[in-house]
């Protein structure tokens, strides 16, 4: 059972098809956080992750979107309103390394796709959801990062932490925006974890980065969900403007 307070709260999680993301909807759905599970094309994981809600009694609606564009955003949202009359929670997991090219052959085009999704797909989701969290003076962002802002990235993923970077400038700047109205804004900075991102991002065998996590083992989805849950949480009324890492000991 979740320990973390929910006060009749409603959720938008972006990139909720697997992962992170499926892990943190499924959390907030069993703690009973009304979830809305956005995903682009995963439709048969989404599927799986709305029902794991369903069976813990939980409510869950799935919408399909691309979060790259503005006009699909405000779309989810509206979507998500309908469904269940408000957002509360916004957990921006959306983002991935596009491909790996050195900086020297990058062109524009990769560039520019590496930043709409894992930097500018922040902006319109939150853009789209604070005229309702400014309203009822309460809401709860929380924005994936990775490791990367920190180390620079792994081979040939420099764009993607420059994404990543930016993102802790943009959390920081917000959380002193909406302060005064009882919006909370962080960032969660996870490490190597075990999800199927690593395979789409051809990360390589994790043995290599054992010598650097001083624990030893690679990270769970569900461990990174829990400290999003918490954020999410009316329990973290005091946290804002905060980077929280966890990846074993990596940084």
């Amino acid at each position: 059972m979740n320990a973390f307070t929910f006060e009749n709260r409603v959720a938008l999680v972006t990139g909720g098809s697997t992962g992170i993301g499926a892990a943190t909807a499924v959390q907030l759905g069993n703690a009973g956080v009304k979830v809305a599970i956005n995903y682009n094309k995963s439709a048969n994981e989404a599927e799986k992750v709305a029902r794991k809600v369903k069976l813990s009694g939980g409510k869950a609606v799935l919408i399909q979107a691309d979060v790259r564009h503005a006009n699909e955003v405000n779309e989810i949202v509206k979507r998500a309103v309908q469904e269940f009359g408000k957002i509360d929670i916004l957990v921006n997991n959306a983002g991935g390394i596009v491909k790996r090219v050195p900086l020297a052959d990058m062109d524009d085009a990769l560039w520019d796709s590496t930043m709409d999704l894992n930097l500018r797909s922040v902006f319109y989701c939150s853009k789209a959801i604070i005229p309702l969290m400014v309203e009822a003076r309460y809401g709860r962002i929380i924005n994936v990062s990775s490791v990367a802002a920190f180390t620079g990235g792994g081979r040939h993923a420099t764009a993607y932490a420059t994404a990543k970077a930016g993102l802790h400038g943009f959390t920081k700047g917000l959380a002193k925006e909406l302060a005064p109205f009882g919006i909370t804004v962080n960032v969660v900075a996870p490490g190597l974890i075990d999800t199927p991102f690593h395979e789409k991002a051809e990360t390589g065998n994790f043995d290599q980065f054992m010598p650097g996590i001083p624990l030893k083992r690679v990270g769970t989805a569900a461990e990174v969900a829990s400290l999003i849950s918490y954020l999410a949480s009316d329990d973290a009324s005091y946290s804002t403007g905060t980077v929280f890492n966890v990846n074993g000991g990596m940084y």
